[in-house]
């Protein structure tokens, strides 16, 4: 953390959780996770449903790709641009504003019958666009250009949302707004998975190391991985799609392999970010097989893989790591933190289940929903205090 972010934070004398941008974004992306799962099952049961004009898929999917990964986005970039930048952070009542716009978004969705189908999409945009728009600023201004694509990336998933309301439920836009979430996956965690594995490494005295982030390989595999999932966002269910992801599956395979993984199998807090990776090749190869032979493979437990797996576990991966470093507490987790990552794999595995055995889906469903919810309900028991306290 630079000289001038440490004076601009000790400068705030406001509430803590407005003194850098993770604290609010993942503390609310937490809840939502957690609060948006049990909403859903209400709404399913039919007991109290929202004032929506989406269905509770609709709603579901909205709520989780552009709601919560939407949340941890803007904690993350808001965090990490700074650094990238040099420039100082958002801090105070901005970052509060941003928080708010987040929160109007969701407000906005959930009402859409009373408050009409264009005032909930702009309520639900402005937060992805006032965001893009200060995170752009800085960019430029820090002439940070490597980091561009990074932003290209957020203007995408802005469009996504757009979209998704456009179509008024689950279309194009949802597995634009998912497939751009991937991408940024494969992007940032091309970076920050073999670097932190690596620090780690070195710490431990161990003499394997990673390859180091970007080479040509990787270059190849993103390339290949973007063509292919923008050819499954535009024809979803053709057999060209089907190869196309399991050959960007392969290519990622490789490239998590490159990592040295394995050896870092003893710290919960370095594995998880492999685990999270893995998710996004496995993913690529079930859904590339559910494309080939749908009668085998159920297309939407394959899609869990991502949405869940790959999004759901590297998010909370990137959350934990995040909030232990920037609030001074030492790079490692206790078992709490090791059981909210187990319990996640465990809701993507029960869910992708309940689509192979279609007779055992309800109970199945149960189990999934259950433990995601124990585990970001756990993150934010465990994180919650620490995002809302000043930095010991």
């Amino acid at each position: 953390m630079s000289a001038g972010t440490a004076e601009r934070m000790r400068d705030w004398a406001g509430p803590a959780v407005l003194s850098f941008g993770f604290r609010p974004f993942f503390l609310l992306g937490g809840l939502w996770a957690a609060v948006a799962m049990v909403v859903w099952i209400v709404m399913l049961s039919g007991a109290a449903p929202l004032p929506t004009l989406f269905d509770p898929v609709a709603w579901h999917a909205h709520a989780f790709v552009f709601g919560y990964l939407g949340a941890v986005i803007g904690g993350f970039l808001l965090t990490a641009v700074p650094n990238w930048t040099g420039r100082l952070p958002v801090t105070g009542w901005g970052l509060g504003a941003l928080a708010l716009l987040w929160l109007a978004g969701r407000v906005g969705v959930g009402t859409s019958i009373w408050i009409g189908p264009l005032a909930a999409g702009a309520l639900d945009l402005a937060f992805p666009v006032c965001l893009g728009a200060v995170l752009l600023r800085e960019v430029v201004s820090g002439r940070n250009w490597r980091n561009l694509p990074v932003l290209a990336l957020l203007a995408v998933f802005a469009a996504a949302n757009g979209l998704f309301h456009v179509e008024g439920g689950v279309g194009a836009g949802a597995r634009l707004g998912l497939a751009t979430g991937l991408m940024m996956i494969a992007f940032v965690g091309g970076r920050i998975v073999p670097s932190f594995t690596r620090n780690w490494l070195v710490k431990q005295g161990v003499d394997a190391r990673p390859s180091p982030p970007m080479q040509g390989f990787d270059k190849v595999s993103l390339a290949v991985t973007a063509a292919a999932l923008l050819v499954w966002v535009a024809w979803p269910w053709h057999v060209p799609t089907g190869a196309a992801l399991i050959v960007a599956g392969g290519l990622q395979v490789l490239r998590l392999a490159r990592w040295r993984g394995h050896w870092t199998r003893v710290e919960p807090l370095v594995w998880v970010l492999h685990a999270g990776y893995a998710f996004l090749p496995l993913g690529a190869l079930v859904m590339g097989a559910a494309i080939l032979a749908p009668d085998r493979v159920a297309p939407a437990a394959a899609q869990h893989l991502w949405m869940a797996g790959a999004v759901g576990l590297m998010t909370l991966a990137v959350m934990t790591r995040a909030t232990l470093g920037h609030t001074g507490r030492a790079l490692s987790a206790g078992p709490a933190t090791t059981a909210i990552y187990l319990a996640v794999i465990g809701a993507t595995l029960v869910r992708f289940g309940a689509g192979l055995w279609p007779a055992a889906a309800s109970g199945l469903h149960a189990v999934s929903g259950t433990l995601w919810i124990a585990a970001f309900a756990g993150f934010a028991a465990i994180y919650g205090p620490m995002l809302l306290r000043p930095k010991p």
